[in-house]
């Protein structure tokens, strides 16, 4: 501070113009010191001092008098000057002052400074009530004789102004307010082994289990909606160019009742003992079916096309089936099929949701199944009708097989408590933001037989809100979500890269491409700053028909299954003008276990934990990924986690350890603000962009028995709808098969023959389809690379396996090439 002072001296001594007033300390020499010029006179300080003393005389009169000149030097000065100035304008001796003398005097001018601000702020408050009562307001005809002086062009003005400034106050748009801090969305929760937990939790030692008190299984959760609506809307389905037709909240519910009170008269037991499979595409019928068995306590055990029939015949054997709901004859004649062939022998009974013909009864008679209209069930039900019995929430509601890609399906048992943890997590991420209501409208199109979708329709029972089914042709989704106006959009990465790339096909020259391009960044700049609206000026020109056809009235979009584009989900946050969310779980987790937070519409992470579950990274070694830097295999634990896989304990405990951690397979890293970024997968199994997983190194099995192919790699990327491949042929064998296909040539000039290329295509379609590969397992383009995969290129380890991450690096120009020319 000594080293400070000479600076000080010499900038205070620049203020003075010509020199400083002398400031003594004691009482007589600061009584007759000279104030400044801005000084009251000397009548109004008689007065005051007359006022303010008191008749008080000798050293008390003083030291109201010094109070008086204290607070007077403060109310003139204060407001307009640094203390400086105050200084300046308050010594008046003609002194130049050396170090230790500005020390001191800086010190007590200090103290003084502070007494005068206290003193000022004393005297402004004491005032106050005397200057308020000194204002005075104009009377109204003072006002209105003011503004008819006005000429009428300055009234008009100022009324279009009025007009104008109120318009904005009630239309502007608003931000949307985060519930939390966005830099810091989870937190590590003591005793639990690095896990961390959402900030928007209520207790770091409790994990949300349910979010209405009258809705904890999900019989609750529809009767909530049920109370909510009464005889209002709740499932609706169309016909061809017709508008939709609907069910009501209370006629879903009497049905349900009767369906399940008919499956009891026909032998079924109320108990989460009794698997009833349903076998149908998105309808009505589905979702009664459904709650007939919620309503009886009963389990539902999801069967869909994709599974394959092997997989079909190994859920009715292993769930013990005995009753199955399905919806068309073609389905029920499969499920026949397979009794006929002694495949399901405990399969007893096909109820379908369409009519049939007597040819099929017979069928069934003649193998033992009974087959049976749902609609006879449920006139049966009406006549025998039971009183619902309702489960609990540790009670089983379904048991969901997942697609699996080794060996059988796995059966994921959830309980009414898993289900209802998990949507309940969802509500407390959404609730300050966009709370669901009985005016919401939720298009189903997406399998029921995943929980994704289930779970997002369990949303909008749960408050009342009505659910549309599209026609069963995703080629007319467009034509069905402009009739329904849909406000809720639950969706695959795989659809929205379809609509994104729809968007850029039809702007088909370069300036469209570049005013959509700019236009969506001037959004986007809303967007970053929390704004999602419809109504800007881009909207009007540029987003407004892409808003219209998928209804116009979207508020919100959830995708799952498969991980977004950054891209296309930051475009359509902009074009589609309304609050897009990622989420990232599986089924073992009910759905969900993180979710994007309201307000943070950055991409390139999955959101945060959910309230309902923790999530930690252990170690994956081999894969030189350690939780200590962040990095690791993502583990779920929680209310929302599966109770296990039926009837199989030792993929369970593979699964499920004895902690309670689900070890989701999948390789974590955590971000800065606590989000979650999905990074690479413990083993070679990964998702297409429309949720099904994929085993290549089951595909590459199949395809090395191609006659000409030596080494191949098979590449999928979860960005993608299906797959690549880069084939290695034989040197050896590949010359002689190429002659009888009528090609000749030297081995490197083969690999580049597209005529060859097209006939190695040809023979690995064949050879999956004869090994039973879905289409989406089949590759739809190849490169044709005529060097080996080994150990000295660095694409083999040295027991001679495949190096996939080199592999892909490797080819990453090759790969992009093939997507980009693949011919669907």
């Amino acid at each position: 501070m000594v080293a400070a002072l000479p600076l000080l001296t010499a900038a205070l001594q620049q203020f003075s113009t010509s020199s400083f007033y002398s400031l003594s300390l004691c009482p007589s020499h600061f009584h007759h010191a000279h104030f400044p010029p801005h000084a009251h006179s000397a009548q109004e300080e008689e007065e005051e001092e007359e006022d303010v003393t008191g008749g008080r005389t000798g050293n008390d009169r003083w030291e109201v008098l010094t109070m008086t000149h204290l607070i007077r030097l403060s109310a003139s000065y204060c407001s307009r000057c640094c203390s400086l100035r105050l200084l300046h304008r308050a010594v008046c001796c003609d002194v130049k002052l050396n170090e230790k003398d500005m020390l001191s005097f800086v010190l007590v001018s200090g103290s003084v400074w502070i007494i005068l601000e206290l003193s000022s702020t004393l005297m402004e408050r004491m005032q106050a009530q005397e200057l308020m009562s000194s204002l005075q307001l104009p009377e109204l005809d003072e006002l209105t004789q003011f503004f008819r002086s006005l000429p009428t062009s300055t009234l008009v003005g100022i009324g279009t102004l009025t007009a104008v400034l109120a318009y904005w106050l009630a239309t502007r748009p608003r931000a949307i307010s985060p519930p939390c801090n966005l830099q810091h969305q989870s937190e590590e929760v003591l005793h639990e082994d690095g896990g961390r937990r959402s900030m928007l939790g209520e207790s770091p030692n409790k994990l949300l289990t349910h979010y209405h008190e009258d809705a904890k299984t999900m019989y609750e959760v529809f009767q909530r909606g049920l109370h909510i609506a009464g005889d209002g809307p709740c499932l609706g389905s169309r016909l061809p160019n017709q508008p939709y037709k609907w069910l009501s909240y209370k006629e879903v519910t009497t049905r349900a009742e009767h369906l399940g009170s008919g499956l009891l008269s026909q032998g079924c037991t109320p108990s989460p003992d009794q698997f009833i499979g349903v076998f149908a595409q998105n309808r009505p019928e589905w979702i009664i079916s459904e709650l007939a068995c919620y309503t009886y306590s009963m389990v539902v055990v999801p069967l869909y096309d994709t599974l394959g029939p092997d997989a079909i015949r190994y859920i009715i054997n292993t769930a013990d089936i005995i009753t199955v709901i399905c919806d068309k004859p073609e389905k029920a004649q499969v499920l026949l099929g397979n009794v006929e062939r002694q495949e399901t022998p405990g399969l007893k009974r096909i109820i379908l949701m369409d009519p049939f013909d007597h040819a099929l009864l017979e069928q069934g008679e003649g193998c033992g199944v009974i087959v049976q209209s749902m609609q006879d069930i449920e006139a049966l039900g009406r006549e025998k009708h039971r009183n619902p019995m309702p489960p609990t929430p540790e009670d089983l509601s379904i048991v969901c097989f997942t697609s699996g890609t080794t060996g059988n399906p796995k059966g994921v048992m959830l309980t009414h408590g898993n289900v209802v943890a998990d949507f309940s997590g969802f509500l407390k991420v959404t609730d300050k933001v966009i709370f669901p209501n009985q005016d919401d409208v939720l298009i189903s199109f997406l399998p029921l037989a995943h929980m994704f979708e289930r779970l997002i329709e369990s949303v909008v029972y749960c408050h009342g809100g009505r659910i549309g089914f599209f026609q069963g042709d995703i080629r007319l989704l467009s034509d069905d979500m402009k009739a329904l106006r849909p406000t809720i959009l639950p969706v695959v990465p795989r659809l929205l890269n379809r609509m994104y790339d729809k968007i850029f096909s039809q702007a088909n020259t370069p300036l469209k491409r570049w005013l959509l391009n700019f236009a969506a960044k001037r959004k986007g700049a809303e967007v970053s700053n929390g704004i999602i609206r419809m109504d800007s000026l881009w909207d009007k020109i540029f987003f407004s028909k892409i808003q219209a056809s998928l209804g116009g009235r979207l508020r919100m979009i959830i995708t799952g299954a498969a991980p977004a584009s950054p891209a296309v989900l930051g475009f359509l946050r902009a074009a589609l003008g309304c609050q897009v969310y990622e989420a990232y779980g599986q089924t073992e987790c009910t759905a969900g276990c993180t979710f994007t937070t309201p307000g943070d519409w950055t991409s390139g992470h999955v959101g945060a934990p959910l309230p309902c579950n923790l999530i930690k990274l252990v170690d994956v070694a081999e894969k030189n990924y350690f939780a200590a830097k962040g990095e690791g295999e993502v583990c779920v634990k929680g209310p929302n986690v599966f109770k296990g896989y039926l009837k199989d304990p030792e993929r369970t405990a593979e699964t499920l350890d004895k902690d309670g951690w689900l070890h989701t397979g999948d390789i974590g890293k955590w971000l800065p603000n606590g989000t979650l970024k999905i990074i690479d997968r413990k083993k070679h199994i990964f998702k297409l962009a429309q949720g099904e997983y994929i085993s290549p190194e089951k595909i590459e099995n199949i395809y090395i028995r191609c006659e000409p192919v030596t080494q191949l790699y098979v590449h999928g990327d979860s960005l993608q709808s299906c797959l690549v491949a880069i084939v290695v042929p034989d040197p050896e064998t590949m010359p002689a098969w190429a002659l009888k296909k009528g090609m000749e040539g030297s081995y490197r000039d083969l690999c580049k023959n597209t005529v060859l290329k097209k006939a190695i295509m040809e023979d690995l379609q064949r050879l999956g389809k004869a090994s039973g590969l879905h289409s989406f397992e089949q590759v739809k383009n190849i490169y044709i690379h005529n060097e080996q995969f080994s150990i000295k290129n660095g694409l083999l380890t040295p027991t001679l396996k495949a190096k996939r991450p080199e592999l892909k690096e490797f080819f990453k120009e090759k790969i992009e090439d093939l997507y980009e020319n693949i011919s669907m």
